[in-house]
């Protein structure tokens, strides 16, 4: 498995690409802008996008997602517990903060703690609300990677001063189900670098909290 990423949109969002190796078969996580790159991307790289995972649904990590998923035909996938925010584009910000409104309407709804297959990859959905009700990271128990979104940074932690955010919930999501993994996880969060949970729970000043 490989993973490759992009960083795009005004407020420097990761869009990741994890690859099967074998296949080419790719899964684009967080798309956050500017599908005309993405799809750029996966024409000179050889890649074969299946599937779009979105973390949350915040306008910075939504806005190129109904062009992929009109270009590619591919499905896109999130917690069901996020839908409602990213049907509505003002909850979802894209239209105060990006003057673009944005509906997404998901494929595939995902349980907290649901396994699930896409493009041959195997991963769980664990949700973590906080940063959003349904915000979620996407875990391999396999390769010991973690998407996390905006839940959890390098050091840091997601913002909880936007509506249905909640600093209590975000930091609970954190400690039950990011710091109980494996400590050689390695984290890719939704903005800046990547990190891992060792080191989180040695140097995020938050989790003294």
């Amino acid at each position: 498995m490989k993973i490759r990423s992009v960083t795009l949109g005004s407020v420097a969002t990761n869009c990741y690409f994890l690859i099967q190796e074998a296949t080419g078969e790719t899964l684009v996580i967080d798309p956050a802008d500017r599908a005309d790159v993405i799809g750029r991307k996966a024409l000179d790289e050889g890649l074969r996008l299946k599937a779009v995972l979105l973390t949350h649904g915040h306008g910075d990590h939504i806005l190129a997602v109904n062009d992929l998923k009109k270009t590619f035909g591919i499905p896109v996938y999130a917690a069901a517990d996020e839908e409602s925010l990213l049907r509505d584009p003002d909850r979802n910000l894209s239209a105060s903060l990006f003057g673009c409104p944005v509906t997404v309407g998901p494929d595939v709804l995902l349980r907290d703690g649901e396994t699930f297959e896409a493009a041959g990859i195997s991963l769980r959905m664990l949700l973590t609300p906080g940063h959003t009700p349904g915000s979620c990271c996407y875990y391999s128990e396999e390769e010991k990677i973690l998407f996390s979104g905006d839940t959890l940074f390098c050091a840091s932690v997601g913002r909880t001063d936007f509506p249905g955010g909640s600093s209590r919930e975000l930091l609970r999501s954190i400690r039950e189900k990011l710091l109980v993994l494996p400590e050689d996880v390695t984290v890719y969060p939704g903005h800046g670098e990547s990190t891992s949970i060792g080191y989180e729970k040695k140097y995020n000043p938050y989790m003294c909290m």
